[in-house]
C-alpha cells in the first residue's frame, strides 16, 4: 500500500475567486487583512476534500512584495496572521483533520514566473526571514514556483537549519520542453537533489502538460516527487506588480481531467500530488477519492 502525500490547490487563487472585491497587487494577502474568516474556508474546504498538507496563504508576503505593493512594515504580521488562520482551520476540524500538516511558505521574492538577479546571499538573507518566523510552529517548509537555480539554492540554504522537511518546487517552461522557466535546463535543477538532503522535489503552477514532460525528464528520483499544475490558459500577461485578472482559466480542465492526470503521475511513481492556481477542492476531492478507491495510503509524513 504505498504512501501519497496529498497537497492543497491553489489557496491565494481560490481566495482571490471568492473575495469579491476589486483586484490587488497583494494578491490574496490582500484578504489577510480584509476577510480573514474566508482564508480561513477555504483552508478548511481544503482539508476537508482529503488535503493532508496545507500552505499557509502568504505567496505574496515577501519583505520585496510588501515594499513595492503593501507596506513592508506589514511583514510580520501577515506571515503570524497567514500561519494562525492555517492553523486554526486544521483545529477547527479537531479529528477530521488528524494528520493535517501546515507548509510555510517560501516563494519567489519578487514575483512569478520571473528572475531575481541579486546575488545568492542576499536572496538566502530575505528567505531566512521568513524561515525565522516559523521556524518554531510550521510542519515543513515548502519552496515553490521557483524559476531558476540560484534562487532554489538560497531558499533551500535558508531553510534547510530549520531542522523541518523541506520541499522544493520548480515552475518549468510551457514553450521550451526540459527547461525552466528561466531557461536552465531541468537536469540541472535535478542535480540539487545529490546537494541538499530534501525532504521532496516536485513541479508546480506549468500546465498539467508540462508539468508531465517535465517528471517524464526526470525519471524516478531517490526522495518523494511529485506535480501540482495550474489550470491556467497562459501566464505570460502576469509581471512582477500586476494584476491576476490578467490570467483567465482553462475551460478543458474539469475535476475529472485533473484527477486523471494527477493519478498517471501517481501510476507513474509520484507520491506527492495537488493543485496549484485554478485547482480547487473539487479537483482536490476527486483526487482524493480516487486514490482511496485504488488502495494507496493518504498520509502527511515524509518519514
Amino acid at each position: 500500500m504505498r504512501k501519497i502525500i496529498l497537497l492543497d490547490g491553489g489557496v491565494g487563487q481560490e481566495v482571490y475567486k471568492r473575495a469579491g472585491q476589486p483586484d490587488s497587487p497583494m494578491w490574496s494577502a490582500q484578504m489577510i487583512l480584509d476577510q480573514p474568516g474566508l482564508v480561513r474556508e477555504v483552508h478548511r474546504d481544503f482539508i476537508q476534500a482529503g488535503a493532508r498538507v496545507i500552505t499557509i496563504n502568504s505567496y505574496s508576503c515577501t519583505p520585496s512584495r510588501l515594499r513595492r505593493d503593501g507596506k513592508v512594515e506589514w511583514f510580520e504580521k501577515l506571515q503570524r496572521q497567514a500561519y494562525e488562520i492555517a492553523a486554526s482551520a486544521r483545529d477547527e476540524l479537531a479529528s477530521g483533520a488528524s494528520g493535517v500538516r501546515i507548509a510555510a511558505c517560501l516563494p519567489p521574492l519578487i514575483g512569478s514566473y520571473t528572475t531575481d538577479s541579486r546575488s545568492l546571499p542576499e536572496l538566502k538573507s530575505e528567505y531566512e526571514k521568513i524561515v525565522e518566523l516559523h521556524a518554531s510552529r510550521a510542519d515543513l517548509f515548502l519552496i515553490e514556483t521557483i524559476s531558476n537555480i540560484r534562487e532554489a539554492k538560497a531558499a533551500v540554504e535558508a531553510a534547510l537549519p530549520a531542522g523541518k522537511p523541506v520541499l522544493l518546487s520548480f515552475t518549468v517552461s510551457e514553450n521550451q520542453a526540459g527547461q525552466l522557466r528561466a531557461g536552465e535546463p531541468i537536469e540541472e535543477a535535478v542535480s540539487l537533489l545529490s546537494d541538499y538532503a530534501l525532504s521532496g522535489f516536485l513541479f508546480n503552477c506549468s500546465s498539467p502538460e508540462a508539468i508531465t514532460e517535465a517528471l517524464n525528464a526526470v525519471g524516478n528520483p531517490s526522495i518523494p516527487y511529485g506535480g501540482y499544475a495550474n489550470g491556467f490558459t497562459t501566464v505570460d500577461p502576469l509581471r512582477p506588480g500586476g494584476l491576476a485578472n490578467r490570467l483567465s482559466a482553462r475551460l478543458d480542465l474539469d475535476e475529472d481531467t485533473y484527477r486523471d492526470i494527477a493519478m498517471k503521475w501517481v501510476e507513474q511513481g509520484a507520491t506527492l500530488v495537488g493543485g496549484c492556481c485554478e485547482v480547487g477542492p473539487a479537483h482536490i476531492k476527486r483526487i482524493s477519492d480516487a486514490l482511496n478507491g485504488k488502495g494507496y495510503r493518504v498520509s502527511a509524513g515524509f518519514d
